[in-house]
């Protein structure tokens, strides 16, 4: 007879614990144990939240190197089904090697489940015929539980599922997390002191109403927001570094339809446009994905929504200053070029109608498809065609926490007909689909990686561009540790060419998530290794640093409705001198429009207290010790960035914190 020594953990979550029998199985290389009750000590305490509980396995001769474990839990009579969440499991052989098998699911029922030993092995590797079954029978569980489903016609495809609690357990948010979304969703409205405007349909008529409201929840950056919102270079510097800082581009040229003159402009020393343009000191900011789209109606009153052009100025001393706005894309009399030369009421107007747009644009395209919806799909193709023991699941199983339930809840509580973006914001309503589909149509794999993104947009020089420069690290540390993990999987092209669950995933992606568009640049296949690792590295940086960069700072810039209004009540000027505070106040949302904007964003800007942060792997599964240290490497380099960028924003008036590592959370979870 020999003896194992198996260490069960369970996992120190709420609701975690089981008092059912729990049973296992071990299968090797040359044979397997019976199937064993696990008893020990502590009897009905073994399988408690937190529990740590050992057991003797005697079998009658060595199973030779463990492959995988059965794992089945049985009810008590007269007792209920329980839920048990067991987290790893530890087999010691009478040979000395301790094999570690990561779990982290729930087991809901009594059926019989099958983990394979921690080492990562892709579909080549894997040569154990057991081990090939297991294999086909969990990819075939899963693509039962993670199904494609289509919410609208032309955007990414997304999870199919009827409510919350229809999603798999294992992607649904935590005890913690549930109680806290909830309470913090209720509770938005009151938190911010808003409940007795929130049903108020009438105009503002003083901006000190709009202060107090604003005064019941701030931020140092909000607070900074509404002292500065009217000046140009304020205007300029969130382009670089506000919530949507990947719009701006270098201009080399000018649009056809933007027919600013010499004229026209004030430039230091009297420059020329075309000489600024050469130096690489005019950039532009084109929102025509907003044209021709029908503004939605709220309040029972139309809504208007423009589609401008910007140009900016890149002055001696390193402001960007907007220098003049279009308010839509067809020249035309009654499409005035603003300038700062004009009346301060017009061109006030003018930077409001571009923050407005700058709204949607941020909302639409930058935030909820560029970020969400893609890594959604990422995740459901992950789930649906790679196995728990493949190198990319371990690798990328921590970057889809909460994506599926999250974006679900977008769906049901924001963009659906009765949502709170479809109700209130100008781009809600009919305009919503044309301007997500077009967004997706823009989408191109370079815009997608920050690298690329950054020499196309001819923004490699533009001084104080701290998304750029924290951004790129962010990037190029990911990068590292994602090499450094798939390198010890595919030593050459050609294992990343035969690896059938990889190329599955992928096709998946061009699929369900670009819609098989050809003119993107998204590979439909990958044949090498760089371009895994590219790819990959994309994958985590959209769910982790992007996100943060384009979500976390929504308060911050959008708490004080003036900087950035979730939508516009009266037309824009046509003719010049024609505005006042008064006209201002009057375009501006009513007030219940501007309060539930306010709770919206945030409620989008609240960190969870089980935040988990970008390099942080609670769940231990990789067991491998070179895959274990360059985690910790990748810990330690994201620790030193994280002290560079804390030790710069000291000396900054606005200190850029969205791509600290700290405040960078894993995966697209709120």
């Amino acid at each position: 007879m020999v003896k194992y020594q198996v260490t069960i953990t369970t996992g120190a979550i709420a609701g975690a614990s089981t008092f059912n029998h729990i049973f296992i199985k071990l299968v090797g290389t040359d044979g397997e144990s019976g199937r064993s009750w696990l008893r020990n000590f502590k009897g009905a305490l073994a399988f408690t939240t937190g529990a740590v509980s050992c057991f003797s396995i005697c079998n009658s001769a060595s199973i030779g190197k463990l492959v995988l474990i059965e794992l089945d839990k049985q009810r008590l009579p007269l007792f209920p089904e329980d839920s048990w969440f067991p987290t790893k499991v530890e087999v010691k052989s009478p040979e000395g090697v301790t094999y570690t098998v990561p779990i982290y699911r729930w087991i809901t029922d009594s059926a019989v489940y099958r983990f394979r030993e921690g080492r990562a092995l892709t579909v080549f590797d894997d040569t154990h015929h057991l081990g090939k079954y297991s294999r086909q029978q969990e990819l075939k569980q899963r693509e039962d539980d993670y199904r494609w489903d289509v919410y609208k016609e032309g955007i990414p495809h997304c999870m199919k599922a009827d409510n919350p609690l229809s999603l798999p357990c294992e992607v649904r948010f935590s005890f913690t997390k549930t109680s806290e979304f909830l309470f913090t969703a209720a509770s938005g409205l009151t938190e911010l002191q808003l409940n007795g405007l929130a049903r108020c349909k009438k105009n503002w008529t003083d901006i000190e109403d709009i202060e107090r409201v604003f005064c019941c929840k701030r931020t140092a950056i909000s607070d900074y927001v509404q002292e500065h919102w009217k000046e140009d270079a304020f205007f300029g510097y969130q382009y670089l570094n506000g919530i949507n800082p990947i719009l701006i581009r270098r201009c080399s040229v000018l649009p056809e339809n933007f027919p600013v003159t010499d004229g026209m402009v004030r430039l230091p020393d009297q420059c020329s446009l075309e000489d600024e343009m050469k130096k690489g000191n005019i950039y532009l900011c084109d929102y025509k994905r907003l044209d021709g789209v029908e503004a939605n109606i709220i309040n029972g009153k139309k809504q208007y929504l423009m589609a401008p052009l910007v140009l900016l100025h890149k002055t001696p001393d390193d402001k960007l200053i907007p220098i003049a706005i279009q308010l839509k894309q067809t020249p035309g009399e009654d499409n005035p070029i603003f300038f700062p030369t004009d009346s301060e009421y017009d061109w006030l107007m003018a930077k409001i109608f571009v923050r407005s747009a700058d709204f949607s644009e941020h909302q639409l395209n930058v935030h909820l498809l560029r970020t969400h919806l893609l890594a959604e799909v990422f995740a459901v193709s992950l789930l649906r065609n790679v196995p728990m023991v493949h190198p990319l699941y371990k690798l990328l199983i921590p970057h889809t926490r909460y994506t599926l339930q999250i974006n679900f809840l977008a769906r049901l509580a924001l963009i659906s007909d009765t949502g709170v973006f479809t109700q209130f914001s100008a781009s809600g309503g009919e305009a919503m689909l044309p301007i997500l589909k077009r967004s997706l149509s823009s989408v191109t794999y370079s815009s997608l990686c920050i690298p690329d993104d950054i020499a196309e947009r001819g923004l490699e020089a533009v001084p104080n561009y701290y998304y750029r420069d924290d951004g790129l690290k962010v990037w190029e540390i990911i990068h590292r540790f994602v090499q450094g993990i798939l390198s010890c999987y595919y030593k050459k092209d050609a294992d990343v060419q035969q690896d059938s669950e990889l190329q599955k995933w992928i096709s998946d992606i061009y699929e369900h998530g670009f819609l098989s568009q050809p003119c993107a640049g998204i590979p439909k296949s990958l044949t090498t290794v760089v371009e895994l690792i590219k790819f990959v590295t994309m994958v985590i940086f959209a769910g982790s640093g992007q996100h943060s960069a384009v979500n976390t700072g929504q308060y911050d810039y959008g708490g004080w409705m003036p900087n950035t209004p979730i939508s516009l009540q009266l037309p824009p000027p046509t003719t010049k001198g024609t505005t006042s505070e008064a006209t201002m106040l009057q375009t501006f949302p009513d007030v219940n429009v501007t309060v539930q904007g306010m709770s919206t964003v945030w409620l989008l800007s609240k960190q969870s207290s089980d935040f988990v942060a970008l390099g942080n792997y609670p769940e231990e599964h990789f067991s491998e010790e070179i895959p274990c240290k360059l985690i910790k490497d990748f810990q330690g380099e994201l620790q030193s960035l994280s002290a560079e960028i804390k030790a710069r924003n000291k000396s900054l008036e606005v200190p850029y914190t969205y791509m600290d590592p700290e405040a960078v959370e894993n995966s697209v979870a709120i």
